[in-house]
């Protein structure tokens, strides 16, 4: 089955530096893992959110990044994921970042964006997520346990504000929708 069997004229562009392949998993409505391989920065990230802003708008808003394949992923890169979560979640969807290379997921790490993503291990753990029915559960965020985006001390907000870090001494916020912010 081709991408464009999938998302109706997802081919119709192509960029060598990064390469998506497409699977519809049936158990789960709504549900698309995009294999990612390559890298991802200011000059493609364009690319790479049109041809997925295509998949969000036929629908499939239970997104499933493979990320074993993707050696690069610049700040512009992260932005896109964050703009495909803005997206999805008002839908009632949500993504899942799968097998993300140490080097990648420190730049996550880095600008505080590891927080917001669903990290999981395995493709069965991210398909489990979306049945599980956790990307529409409203449940009370606070307490919320996370861990410094900095020096990864797992820490404890009561509610959302302003505090510092135990650990590194870093001031963080908390919003209401239990999202960690610098500064």
């Amino acid at each position: 089955m081709s991408n464009n069997d999938i998302v109706n004229g997802f081919d119709d562009e192509k960029d060598e530096s990064l390469k998506i392949k497409l699977q519809k998993v049936n158990e789960v409505e709504g549900c698309l893992v995009l294999y990612l391989t390559g890298y991802i920065d200011t000059y493609n990230s364009n690319y790479f959110q049109k041809r997925v802003q295509k998949a969000i708008e036929a629908g499939f808003i239970r997104l499933v990044f493979q990320c074993g394949g993707l050696n690069y992923v610049s700040s512009t890169g992260i932005g896109s994921f964050t703009a495909f979560l803005k997206s999805v979640k008002p839908r009632g969807g949500d993504l899942v970042l799968l097998e993300i290379q140490p080097k990648v997921y420190e730049v996550f790490q880095l600008l505080g964006f590891s927080q917001f993503f669903n990290i999981k291990d395995n493709l069965d753990d991210s398909i489990n997520f979306f049945r599980s029915g956790s990307a529409a559960e409203t449940v009370s965020l606070f307490p919320k346990v996370f861990s410094c985006p900095i020096c990864s001390k797992k820490l404890k907000a009561l509610k959302p504000g302003r505090f510092r870090c135990s650990e590194c001494k870093t001031i963080l916020a908390i919003d209401n929708a239990g999202q960690v912010f610098l500064g």
